[in-house]
């Protein structure tokens, strides 16, 4: 019997333990949109170098650009965090950095549509870059580490 309960407790414990850290932190669509841009940004990172996957990075980057043109109509969390005289800066800056991501969007998809994958390596490096340089400066700290 006693074993029985723990296993219904263990059970209970992992199918409602994720849904009550979800409920901790609301997500933002900001937030939303960059999910989806890192799921298909690591998938991107994984093939950029096999040319036979070509047509396939090219869908997993106009998810990418979508999202990230979506995502240019928001305002980071950390905004907040920031004074308040430094807020319009901070938001125009966020601004000007995902449309120099966009930017490094559009030169990857040319260099995937010309079949230069290993032109195509060096852009996704830059745009990893950019990706980390951005998270630093405007993501908002995760209070789980």
């Amino acid at each position: 019997m006693k074993i029985r309960l723990l296993l219904i407790t263990a059970a209970f414990a992992l199918a409602f333990g994720p849904l009550a850290r979800a409920a901790d932190e609301p997500e933002t669509e900001l937030g939303a949109k960059m999910e989806k841009m890192g799921g298909a940004f690591r998938a991107l990172g994984r093939q950029i170098s096999d040319s036979s996957k070509n047509a396939d990075s090219l869908a997993k980057l106009a998810t990418i650009r979508q999202n990230a043109e979506a995502s240019i109509k928001f305002e980071p969390a950390k905004k907040s965090e920031i004074p308040s005289a430094e807020q319009k800066k901070f938001v125009a800056d966020y601004k000007a950095e995902m449309k120099k991501f966009l930017e490094l969007c559009g030169k990857l998809e040319a260099a995937l549509k010309a079949n230069d994958n290993a032109e195509a390596a060096k852009l996704c490096a830059s745009m990893k870059d950019s990706q980390k340089a951005g998270h630093k400066k405007y993501k908002k700290d995760d209070k789980k580490k």
